[in-house]
């Protein structure tokens, strides 16, 4: 059979028709003999996802990212993909922009969820998140950080506009001063540290008796204290305690004029009676030894012994008393 040149140019552009189609889905990654489902996914942004990006499910590429184009006109993002129906996952389920590595860029990943949902379908929105990556979590953590750092560096160029207003020539020198003040200071505490240290040197012997010294005290204090815990200090208070309230007892007596020593103390006319009678024994006592003869007499040849006769000045003692 002989193929006219109408019918081989024919064949030649459906051939090329259909390898134009086989190519054009090689390109998008796109298998036209299999069978799949077409999801959506609305974001803000896609930071850098392109059509032709593999999506992946646990790691597994299951489909290919179809067409990204505006929703509405606030800029939100219509993103299309195609998944393998040998997978099924609940509507309730993800759609998430990740980074596929610190070169690569981004891709697309389900995130599934295994609950009592209906599955999905054809043409359902899935919700839609994004996974911060390096580079943005980066950025998060740097930003703040830098805010910070410009805010310090502020402080600190009015911290140094200030220091340099304040440190003029006079207060630079006496800082200088000071330091060389201090650096005297220094050398003292290290003279100090020097003699301190030959002191202690030169009276070892003495500080090691000493301390033995207060080692033996501090046995001695020890040994007296375990004789005064096992000492009867209990029946000594006791003791103590009885004989004030015998004293005190003995004291309310003298108060109410109990006794000898509360009479003595409390009667007044006891008393007159006693400092009479103190100074009428004086008396007696100075006329016995002005006047002897009065009261003794004395005869070495048994005479009776003449009457005692007081003189004038006798009468005139006797008188004034």
């Amino acid at each position: 059979m002989k193929l006219t040149r109408e019918l081989k140019t024919g064949i030649i552009v459906v051939g090329g028709i259909v390898l134009f189609i086989l190519g054009f889905t090689f390109l998008k990654a796109t298998n036209i003999f299999s069978s799949s489902r077409t999801f959506y996914a609305v974001y803000e942004k896609v930071n850098g996802l392109t059509p032709g990006t593999s999506v992946s499910i646990n790691g597994l590429k299951v489909g290919t990212i179809q067409d990204i184009r505006f929703l509405d006109s606030k800029g939100h993002l219509l993103v299309s993909f195609t998944i393998d129906n040998d997978f099924q996952f609940s509507k309730n389920s993800t759609a998430e922009i990740y980074d596929t590595g610190i070169i690569a860029g981004k891709g697309l990943r389900i995130v599934p969820i295994y609950d009592q949902a209906e599955l999905s379908k054809e043409g359902d929105t899935l919700q839609s998140s994004i996974d911060p990556g390096l580079t943005e979590l980066v950025n998060q953590k740097l930003a703040p950080l830098q805010e910070s750092l410009d805010a310090i560096l502020k402080n600190a160029d009015s911290v140094m506009i200030g220091v340099d207003a304040i440190l003029d020539s006079t207060s630079r020198q006496h800082i200088k001063n000071t330091l060389e003040n201090l650096d005297g200071v220094t050398y003292n505490f290290n003279q100090a540290g020097q003699t301190l240290n030959n002191l202690l040197s030169t009276n070892k012997g003495k500080l090691d008796r000493t301390l033995t010294n207060v080692d033996q005290l501090s046995e001695n204090l020890a040994s007296l204290s375990d004789t005064l815990v096992n000492a009867d200090i209990g029946l000594a208070v006791n003791s103590l305690k009885n004989s004030m309230i015998k004293l005190n007892q003995v004291m309310g007596k003298i108060e109410q004029g109990e006794g000898s020593i509360g009479k003595l103390m409390n009667d007044d006319e006891l008393y007159t009676n006693l400092s009479d009678a103190s100074l009428e024994l004086e008396l007696l006592l100075e006329d016995m030894r002005l006047n002897p003869k009065r009261y003794v007499h004395f005869s070495l040849f048994g005479k009776k012994a003449k009457p005692y006769e007081p003189n004038e000045q006798e009468d005139d003692i006797e008188q004034k008393n």
